[in-house]
């Protein structure tokens, strides 16, 4: 814990001092400073001490020890109170901000860096690409706005010379989804000139030491700043700012950003231009002015893509329009002439930072953004900010930032102090009023219309006619010589030509500052010519023609004043201002230790001095009198609600007063809140971390008692939802099957009186439930008309229908010819047509054999040629049911071989050939064709043998197996203990030469 951190290094939060004076606070936040802890706390607001070296309490580890974390769990740090904006935008979607303010050289800018590192790391923890580009962008513009934006000053190597505020815009997940950066009053009089050890931007020395040979050569440019007129005083100030390493760190910046290659090209050419603009100088030739040498207005017309006349005529020429609409040229004096080369050098630069800032808000900003879509869009805001500054010479550039500051001082003092207390009066809290000084004396001083000091400046600006300085200071000391605050005296400082004088302290009694009105009405016209404006929007460099809109304008159509400078200036504070008030502010007040950078000494007179002007003892008497947070009665109770069982989930109680009460009731806190009328105010933040605790212990059991509970009603839900589904399901199925009866029946309705029976008739596709009874539908209807066809058939065709069926199955898709299509008379030899000279001598044969083998069928008879070798010789062939007989048809049939016709087996081929191959179980083959050369040639065969023999095996199986499932065997059947038909008949492809045969 934050006030447990040990006695040595002091109290880590002013509240808890033993007593409330000045000595006490010096003294423990020296004893801090001495003891390396830099930060220290003021409740919720963050006083941090510029250890001036660098400090090993930022890295990943820290990061971690400080997310999620309440502000007093860990020892004072920025990562803290960059954890508790984050946590308040989140957990109540409310916008926040951290206004980081102290004094140049405080460490505001490192303070900012930091924060905006904390938030990167602990965000997009899904590691989503969009939202690491964001973050990149986010970080590397900083990079960019200080090489751009800071100057080594007398106080601060790396000084803040304009003010930013930055918007981060989060989604409703809390990852980043973009920004807006907002810039305000660039000290542009530092690029013309700086004080004695100090620098002009960083920018100029980046590129001069850090950019390439071929790069500065073709920018015109040579490596050493002591060349060039603007960088000259600063060339060999001392700073630990590495130019080199800083130009590589830039250059990588603007290309992740997303700047193309000749953005950047014209970047560096305007620095170019700017720096060759310093070196410009100008000879009075009789009554005109001349420029010196023309190469180098040659070399920044180059740069800049306009017309080298055309430089120098703006450089040397002023257009004017007179009252009678007549435009005439009218010549510069060497005065003139070097006052127009500055303003343009500084409106240059200018130009050039704002649109480097657009650019980067033209990446990061939100784009077609929609609530309704994407969720409610929160923000955090980060101001840094110039800090007050006091030199021993202060013109017009101190004379803004310190109105900002105590701009932003009053409000501070109106949310931290003034507010505070009021609301503990509207609430009726016992208070004891505290007294603060109000700079609102101050402000009103600066800014009051008609009576204000830039009011004051404004008049004499637009005034005709020749007003100086001194005429404008008459005129403050006429109007403001009763003010409290304001007080004036002409002194004569040696290193000034012309009169100063001393303007009043912008800050309570006990700081004095004091402003030199030199050059005060110059700076506050900001007068440009507008010649400078047409070159520039005329130029053939895109980038430089859009940031000089306002050059389109003809003289003659320029009819309105600008805004001088200083009202610009308080119209953008005073919206600034205006941003910050709408939101739940967070602050980092930082302090300087000593004015020579040193991490060991601690000035008392100097930071004692900050310690008052920040108001930081009135903070401490108010915060330690005061409450740590305060909440509407009816937020607190939707917040904590569930911490109560009185509560959960909604109270019964009379008002939500009551209910908040039970809440604190049940944990023990009475001594601890006040109950305004409308708020309830808690004292200590441990009380308030408790209740976080305890909530956020109790969040996973309800999410999961909600989860259960949804869960069942998404899964009742899904059960209704699919019986409906299955109800629909069966009857949609019913139908559809229905459906298809009903097509099949009204398809086959008449088939019997079709000529095929239903052949033709294209069967309907069925549904998926009905594939397989389609198939023995299929199946029967098959069946039905072979048996229709089959019983017109007369009995006697009934064998070679059965023959041919046979042969059909054995022989499909492997033999294309085999004698469908004539008639098969099987006993070939015993018919007189064929053989009418030989058919008595074989039926004498046959009966022989028949009395003698007991054969009862013959299968086949015919003649045919045994092919042996190279020879040829006619035989005969008789197949019956029990033998397979070769015989001489010359010899009276005489039997030559005789085969049983279980140990036979029969092969063929697949082409229009008569080639048949009897194999026996002795490999003693015939070879037999079965065509001679009287037959006609269409006469096949050898599909008649193959049927003859399929359907006389078929038959017989179906005759004697025990095992026969039906009367109709099909060819799946299997048949056990008789020769199989692949033993029977088998088929080759085999070409007729490669076979063997046996003997005759």
């Amino acid at each position: 814990m934050a006030e447990l951190e040990g006695l040595e290094f002091g109290k880590s939060d002013f509240v808890l001092l033993d007593e409330v004076t000045m000595d006490q606070f010096m003294e423990n936040l020296k004893l801090r400073f001495q003891k390396g802890r830099i930060y220290t706390y003021i409740g919720e607001v963050v006083v941090s001490m510029n250890p001036y070296r660098q400090m090993d309490i930022f890295g990943k580890e820290t990061i971690e020890a400080y997310r999620g974390r309440e502000l007093y769990e860990n020892p004072p740090h920025l990562y803290a109170v960059s954890d508790a904006a984050y946590k308040a935008m989140k957990r109540r979607a409310k916008d926040t901000c951290i206004v980081i303010s102290g004094e140049s050289g405080a460490g505001k800018t490192e303070a900012s860096k930091y924060i905006m590192q904390y938030i990167a790391a602990i965000t997009n923890p899904g590691q989503r690409v969009e939202v690491e580009s964001v973050k990149n962008v986010l970080l590397k513009s900083n990079c960019v706005l200080e090489a751009f934006g800071n100057a080594k000053t007398n106080r601060n190597d790396n000084s803040s010379r304009f003010g930013k505020y930055m918007d981060i815009n989060f989604n409703f997940n809390g990852d980043p989804t973009g920004g807006h950066i907002n810039n305000y009053l660039l000290e542009k009089s530092r690029v013309v000139h700086q004080q004695q050890g100090e620098r002009n931007f960083h920018s100029f020395y980046q590129l001069l030491r850090g950019g390439s040979e071929e790069m500065l050569q073709s920018l015109h440019l040579q490596g050493d700043p002591a060349l060039y007129v603007f960088t000259r005083e600063g060339a060999g100030a001392a700073t630990s700012y590495n130019d080199r390493s800083n130009h590589k760190a830039v250059m990588s910046a603007l290309d992740v950003i997303g700047f193309s290659n000749q953005e950047i090209t014209s970047i560096y050419q305007i620095l170019a231009s700017i720096l060759l603009l310093g070196n410009v100088q100008f000879e009075v030739d009789g009554e005109s002015v001349q420029v010196v040498e023309d190469g180098v207005v040659n070399q920044i017309a180059e740069l800049t893509a306009t017309d080298p006349d055309c430089v120098v005529k703006s450089l040397l020429y002023r257009t004017v329009a007179t009252g009678g609409g007549e435009v005439i040229e009218k010549g510069h004096t060497e005065q003139d002439a070097c006052f127009g080369r500055e303003a343009f050098a500084k409106a240059l630069y200018e130009r050039l930072f704002g649109w480097i800032v657009s650019r980067i808000n033209s990446v990061i900003e939100v784009k077609n953004y929609n609530p309704v879509l994407h969720g409610k869009n929160t923000v955090i805001g980060v101001l840094d900010i110039y800090g007050f500054e006091i030199f021993d010479n202060n013109s017009f550039e101190q004379f803004c930032i310190n109105y900002c500051n105590e701009k932003l001082q009053q409000l501070f003092i109106e949310l931290i102090l003034q507010q505070e207390q009021s609301e503990y009066q509207r609430e009726g809290i016992t208070w004891q009023h505290i007294d603060y000084f109000n700079n609102q004396i101050i402000v009103d001083l600066v800014e009051q219309p008609h009576k204000g000091i830039i009011s004051i400046l404004d008049e004499a600006c637009l005034t005709v006619g020749k007003v100086t300085d001194t005429v404008c200071l008459e005129s403050m000391n006429t109007k403001l010589a009763q003010h409290p605050h304001y007080t004036s005296r002409k002194v004569r400082i040696s290193n000034l030509l012309n009169l100063c004088s001393i303007l009043p302290t912008l800050c309570p009694p006990s700081v004095c500052c004091r402003y030199s009105v030199e050059g005060f009405l110059d700076k506050n016209k900001d007068l440009l010519f507008q010649d400078f404006k047409r070159l520039m929007y005329n130029s053939a460099n895109p980038v430089l023609k859009e940031m000089w809109p306002d050059g389109q304008l003809g003289i003659t159509e320029v009819t309105k004043r600008p805004l001088t400078a200083a009202s610009l200036f308080k119209n953008s504070i005073v919206a600034l201002v205006d941003k910050l008030a709408c939101k739940e502010p967070y602050y980092v007040r930082c302090i300087k230790p000593n004015e020579v950078k040193s991490p060991v000494l601690f000035d008392d007179a100097r930071c004692q001095h900050q310690v008052a002007y920040l108001g930081l003892l009135e903070n401490v008497m108010v915060r330690r009198a005061g409450f740590a947070y305060r909440q509407l009665y009816s937020r607190f109770l939707q917040r904590y609600k569930m911490t109560c069982e009185y509560t959960w989930p909604n109270h019964l109680m009379a008002s939500d007063r009551d209910a908040v009460e039970a809440i604190i009731r049940q944990h023990g806190f009475q001594d601890d809140v006040a109950f305004g009328h409308t708020k309830l105010f808690v004292r200590t933040p441990r009380s308030l971390f408790t209740l976080e605790q305890e909530r956020a212990a109790l969040i996973p059991i309800l999410v999961l008692f909600l989860q259960k509970i949804w869960r069942g009603a998404l899964a009742r839900l899904r059960c209704k939802r699919m019986r409906a589904i299955y109800t629909i399901m069966g009857c949609y199925k019913r139908y559809k099957v229905k459906a298809h009866f009903w097509e099949v029946e009204g398809r086959f309705a008449n088939v019997r009186t079709t000529a095929d029976y239903g052949r033709s008739v294209e069967w309907p596709a069925p549904p998926a439930a009905l594939t397989q009874f389609h198939q023995i539908t299929l199946m029967l209807h098959r069946r039905w008309w072979a048996r229709q066809v089959v019983k017109n058939i007369p009995p006697s065709d009934m064998p070679e229908v059965r023959a041919k069926v046979a042969a059909l199955t054995a022989l499909q898709g492997e033999r294309k010819h085999w004698g469908v299509g004539r008639a098969w008379e099987r006993d070939y030899l015993a018919n007189v047509r064929n053989c009418p000279q030989t058919s008595s001598d074989f039926i004498r044969v046959s009966k022989e054999l028949k009395n003698k083998d007991g054969f009862t069928q013959v299968v086949f008879s015919g003649l045919c040629r045994k092919v042996q070798f190279n020879k040829s010789t006619d035989r005969a062939l008789l197949i019956t049911d029990k033998f397979v007989y070769k015989l001489e048809p010359k010899k009276q049939y005489k039997i030559l071989k005789k085969l049983p016709l279980d140990v036979v087996s029969l092969s063929t081929t697949s082409g229009v050939d008569q080639m048949l191959v009897l194999h026996t179980s002795n490999k003693d083959d015939i070879l037999l064709c079965l065509q001679r050369g009287e037959l006609c040639p269409n006469q096949d065969r050898v599909g008649e043998v193959v049927g003859a023999l399929v359907d006389y095996f078929t038959r017989s199986v179906c005759a004697i197996s025990p095992e026969r499932p039906s009367s109709r065997p099909d060819s799946s059947t299997t048949y056990t203990n008789t020769p199989t038909y692949a033993h029977a008949l088998t088929t080759t492809h085999t070409h007729r030469q490669e076979l063997s045969c046996g003997d005759c």
